[in-house]
């Protein structure tokens, strides 16, 4: 099978190739003689007429040369239907109007264009409201916006707190608040004054220093995990903001936590999802925009996670045809 595909995401100029899961999916698609497109979120262009949505994207080939990883041809205007078989919706977040306005417009595209993940389930179940359905498995957690709920959810759990962003991405704006919350107030006012959306709050898990656990699924099945753990002098354990990884394996609970996740996972067309787990227990997040981790976990264990996606996307694609 040869599928045409559109990778919407941030510029190629900007990638750490090292570890970054778009331009590793791109490789493996690549291997598999798939020929890729680049575009902007920004491009996209519905017209009425004939119901046509458009991108202004480039042709581009990969490699994992540091400085020299991809060739890109002349920018064109394609019809995401007719020249296009997959399109991986792979920009980072901030999950905010133009995000979802992006979703709103590959929706469109159904039975024509098979859109990974898809959109519809990508904007219903951004990374921390998703799991809220999960809360049997989740730590005490708190979502608002007024400083009166927050107290009332601290003298409940009494200690550190850990307050975030409800659309963050990358361990980005988490913050630790002391038992004595002494900086409790002034986050408040920062998170009501910078976001629109509630936030989250949350005990802080001492378990987080022996790491927290990013577990991807495919298609609803486990395909591998790593443990990252936090840099020096850091509680986030982020790759992004300096954490690392280390090989792992899934204890009981976190395989009781996928066993109940897969099936909704697979229903959504959620085909690549990065699921966070501390102390191998508490999951934190389920994050469908644009997860990463499958390099590492490529190198730890020798797997083929890239592959295990693409497989998935294949069977999705044939059986979208089929009707």
């Amino acid at each position: 099978m040869t599928l045409r595909v559109a990778v919407q995401m941030d510029p190629l100029e900007t990638i750490n190739i090292a570890g970054d899961s778009s331009f590793h999916l791109m490789l493996a698609a690549q291997e598999r003689g798939y020929p890729l497109w680049h575009y902007d979120v920004r491009t996209l262009a519905y017209d009425t007429d004939g119901n046509r949505l458009t991108a202004w994207a480039a042709p581009v080939t990969v490699q994992r040369v540091a400085g020299d990883h991809f060739q890109r041809g002349e920018y064109q205007l394609i019809d995401l239907a007719d020249d296009i078989d997959v399109v991986l919706m792979r920009q980072d977040p901030p999950f905010d109007l133009g995000y979802i306005t992006g979703t709103h417009l590959l929706e469109r595209l159904a039975g024509r264009t098979l859109v990974v993940n898809d959109p519809v389930s990508v904007r219903n179940a951004p990374e921390k409201v998703m799991v809220l359905d999960f809360a049997e498995f989740m730590p005490p957690t708190l979502v608002a916006r007024r400083i009166e709920d927050v107290k009332i959810f601290h003298a409940k759990h009494p200690g550190d707190l850990v307050v975030k962003p409800l659309h963050g991405n990358g361990g980005k704006a988490v913050f630790r608040v002391p038992a004595d919350g002494s900086n409790l107030g002034a986050l408040t006012e920062l998170f009501g004054t910078v976001w629109p959306e509630p936030f989250m709050v949350q005990p802080f898990l001492p378990e987080v220093s022996e790491g927290d656990k990013r577990i991807v699924l495919v298609d609803g099945v486990v395909a591998g995990a790593i443990n990252r753990k936090p840099g020096q002098g850091e509680f986030r354990s982020n790759l992004a903001v300096g954490g690392y990884a280390e090989a792992t394996t899934l204890t009981a609970r976190e395989e009781e936590i996928c066993a109940a996740l897969g099936p909704v996972l697979k229903e959504k067309g959620l085909v690549f999802v990065g699921i966070d787990v501390i102390g191998g227990k508490y999951l934190t997040e389920i994050n469908v925009t644009s997860p990463t981790g499958i390099v590492a976990i490529d190198r730890f264990n020798g797997s083929d996670v890239a592959g295990m996606i693409w497989d998935a996307i294949e069977t999705r694609h044939a059986a979208m045809l089929q009707g």
